[in-house]
This record gives C-alpha cells, sequence and structure tokens, in this order.
C-alpha cells in the first residue's frame, strides 16, 4: 500500500514514547503542578493525558469497527480523563506512560497490514468524512508528539534543556571538535 507497516507504526511510536517518557523523568516532580498559561493543563496533566489517550484507538481498530460515532468518541473521553485524573504521582505517572504506550506499541506491532488501507467513517459533517486505519493509527503519535512539543516548552519556561536539544548540542560539538 504505502510501504509503512505496522511494524514501522510500533517502532516509531515506540521512540516517541520513550522521548516522552525522558521528557516525564526530567522534570522534578514539584513542577508537576506548572501550568504555562491559566486555563491550560499543568504537566503532570499533559502526561496523564497522554499516558491514557491511547487506549481509544484499539478500541476502533481492535474490531476493525468502520464507523466512529459520537458516543464511542464521548465514552473513550470519559474514561480516559478519569483515569488519567487518577493519576496524582510522578511515578503512577510514569509507570502509566510506560504500561499503556508499550500496550499500544504491541497492539500495533500485531495489526493485520492488509487493514491499514481500510476505510473508517466519520459522524455525518465532519470533515474529512473518512480516513484509512493507518492515518487514524499514525494520528495516534502525531498526538503525542503535538503535547510533547507543548511540554518541551514547559522544560524551557521552567530553565531546563530538553533532552532532545542537548543531543544535538554534543553532536555538534564533536564535528566542531574533530574540525579543530
Amino acid at each position: 500500500m504505502h510501504g509503512y507497516s505496522s511494524k514501522d507504526l510500533a517502532r516509531s511510536f515506540r521512540t516517541v514514547r520513550a522521548n516522552t517518557i525522558q521528557i516525564a523523568e526530567e522534570i522534578p516532580e514539584e513542577k508537576y503542578s506548572f501550568r504555562p498559561a491559566e486555563g491550560s493543563r499543568s504537566v503532570g496533566e499533559t502526561l496523564a493525558h497522554i499516558a491514557t489517550t491511547t487506549q481509544f484507538a484499539p478500541m476502533i481498530h481492535g474490531p476493525r469497527l468502520n464507523e466512529v460515532n459520537f458516543e464511542l468518541f464521548l465514552t473513550a473521553v470519559q474514561k480516559a480523563t478519569a483515569e488519567a485524573g487518577a493519576m496524582t504521582t510522578k511515578a503512577k505517572i510514569i509507570e502509566a506512560l510506560r504500561t499503556e504506550g508499550e500496550k499500544f506499541a504491541q497492539f500495533l506491532d500485531s495489526f493485520p497490514e492488509e487493514a491499514l488501507a481500510e476505510r473508517v467513517s466519520y459522524p455525518a459533517g465532519m470533515e474529512p468524512p473518512d480516513k484509512s486505519r493507518f492515518e487514524m493509527l499514525l494520528s495516534t503519535k502525531e498526538h503525542e508528539m503535538h503535547h510533547r512539543a507543548q511540554l518541551m516548552v514547559m522544560q524551557r519556561m521552567l530553565g531546563q534543556t530538553t533532552h532532545l536539544t542537548r543531543q544535538m548540542q554534543e553532536r555538534m560539538a564533536q564535528v566542531q571538535a574533530q574540525r579543530a
């Protein structure tokens, strides 16, 4: 279909989740209540949200539903919100990031290749009216990357340099040292 397999989805998701976990570990627990603006999620709330939202895709794609409705979506959101709210410590959040992330990665690892091209319909009036399972599964990773970018800005606001920036700085310093 497109050369990108279920195994590729799982591998790339594991990379994204590992980076999210590193951020969660680097931010001190006393900073988990930090909010970058009034009305926004705190560091801890953002991480708990990330940890719980991987549950939605298997609800749709496990049984290979061919349409999504608002009731299913609302049920998933309510469940994820309740579970995220129960995560009150850094340790609980990191454990959920690990376990829920690996559950989702294993789901992707075993997802049938032929199912990636199947189309799933959305409720009337939504645009686009349908998407491929591949695009929907990929959107779980995109969703996490969106929130991870927010967390990286929060790290900067807290005076931390993100691990990805530090790694790039180290590589650049090595290249410069080799040139000297």
